[in-house]
């Protein structure tokens, strides 16, 4: 490899690992663009095949260190291939559509292009293969910066596309200050700071009082198969100190109690989790594992189990098992029944109120959430069990997740974890009050319920539609204007 050559991968490596870092629980979310500032430097005058390698040198560097919670996951009983195999993957996709950029680049405003492009990617990653893995989209990232205000307009596409635009824009403008005197580049920063008015923050429809009852489990990795006994009275003891608690004054009565993932194994007969509910007094949303769904359960006391929502995205090789015979090299679930997925929106009527849920991995999926508020959710709510990936980042990027959808659907959001992070994050994002991990807790606070719809909620859909559609508009503008310089110069 030429020196040069060294020195574009070199950099393009530089600008994936600065991503990474934007990511919580760091709060510096401005490295992002910086970062894509270096990657347009590194992707200028290359061609397809150049382009394609630096993109898998920027996406290795990035996903790398973000997904490092699979090494400490898997690592010690598979070696580090789970982790090595699906950063690769990942950054496959960056490598299939950077491979476009010589393509788009002809194109006038080339930056709004090739920012097209990352988005194309992030819808790719979150539908192939096996219901995809929406991990580490850009806009994740951005959750305490003003960046994070355009998901009430666009979601997750849209927060990705200005915060690539901008790194792209500026490293194309600066060099040439007095082409592009109008500075286009910063105009979805300025479009951020100006929708701070637009992000909910009051209560529309009264308040609710929640508590989220983190029962704690083991840090022992793979040995968590056997310890469901374990969580179940971890809940269940934690449950009864709540209930203590309240009959002595020390928190004030809830309205909904909120169980996380997967914390008892139940059946909708189950008379010892009967008496602690309604020794409570307290409707619980109870997340179980329960004939053979990943299900939460709105169970009321004196009566019972009622409504439920199954989880729709199971996570591949864990609670699915794809090529069953191949999985048996990365995950110890191979043996395992494949769970049922859900097909209905998580919607619950508890407590007088309407309950939007997506449970764990759900919460990166843009339509989840988004059919919930749109089904009239006041409040949302994430159960979530992460004690596999120890006292990593995973669980800090997850909770990243639950506070842009506050943003994005006006609501607040109750995260339940099973060793932490727990949170409760009203609806602009910020967080009211959190957990540590590894460690029993409770959380008893007062949220707003919201009814307004944000553009987002409405629309949000068709925006990512419209992104996404405009990145192929935008390549195959890039073969025709290719073909029309190629024609050109054989008639020259």
């Amino acid at each position: 490899m030429r020196g040069p050559d060294l020195a574009r991968y070199g950099a393009a490596a530089v600008a994936g690992g600065a991503l990474a870092l934007s990511f919580p629980p760091r709060t510096l979310w401005w490295l992002a663009v910086p970062a894509f500032v270096v990657l347009w430097l590194t992707l200028r005058d290359v061609g397809a095949r150049r382009a394609a390698g630096l993109g898998f040198g920027f996406g290795l560097a990035f996903f790398l260190p973000h997904l490092w919670w699979i090494q400490h996951f898997l690592g010690a009983d598979f070696g580090p291939w789970p982790w090595l195999v699906l950063s690769a993957l990942m950054a496959l996709f960056f490598s299939a559509v950077l491979a476009f950029v010589p393509l788009v680049s002809r194109l006038p405003a080339a930056p709004v292009w090739v920012a097209l492009l990352f988005v194309l990617q992030e819808t790719a990653r979150g539908l192939v293969p096996f219901n995809g893995f929406p991990w580490g989209r850009v806009a994740f990232g951005q959750v305490d910066g003003p960046f994070a205000r355009l998901a009430v307009v666009g979601g997750a596409p849209l927060v990705t596309f200005a915060v690539v635009v901008t790194g792209f824009g500026l490293a194309a403008w600066l060099p040439r200050p007095a082409r592009w005197r109008r500075g286009w580049a910063v105009l979805p920063f300025a479009a951020a700071l100006a929708l701070g008015p637009l992000v909910a923050v009051d209560a529309q429809d009264g308040q609710r009082t929640v508590a989220v009852v983190q029962g704690n489990a083991p840090d022992i990795g793979l040995d968590l198969l056997t310890a469901q006994g374990t969580l179940r009275a971890n809940h269940l003891r934690k449950t009864a100190e709540l209930a203590a608690l309240v009959r002595g004054g020390s928190l004030p009565r809830p309205d909904l109690v909120v169980w996380p993932e997967s914390s008892t194994r139940t059946t909708d007969s189950d008379p010892v989790l009967d008496r602690a509910i309604t020794d409570l007094g307290v409707p619980t949303l109870v997340s179980a594992l329960r004939d053979g769904q990943n299900a939460v359960i709105a169970w009321q006391p004196g009566t019972g189990a009622g409504e439920s929502y199954a989880k729709q995205e199971l996570v591949p090789f864990a609670e699915h098992i794809p090529l069953r015979p191949l999985a048996r090299l990365v995950t110890p679930f191979a043996d395992q029944s494949d769970l049922e997925a859900g097909t209905d929106p998580g919607v619950l009527d508890v407590a007088g109120t309407r309950v939007g849920v997506g449970i764990c991995y759900e919460v990166a999926y843009d339509y989840v959430l988004r059919e919930s508020a749109a089904a009239g959710a006041r409040v949302l709510v994430v159960p979530t069990n992460n004690a596999w990936y120890g006292r990593g980042e995973m669980t800090y990027q997850q909770l990243a997740m639950a506070r842009l959808r506050a943003v994005e659907h006006g609501r607040a959001v109750v995260v339940a974890a099973i060793s932490g992070v727990s949170a409760v994050v009203r609806p602009d994002g910020s967080v009211v009050s959190s957990t540590g991990m590894f460690t029993d807790d409770l959380l008893v606070e007062t949220v707003p319920l919201r009814s307004e719809l944000t553009f987002a909620t409405r629309f949000g859909g068709a925006i990512h539609v419209l992104l996404t559609g405009a990145a192929f508009a935008a390549c195959a503008a890039g073969v025709w204007t290719r073909r029309r310089a190629s024609a050109g110069a054989e008639q020259g």
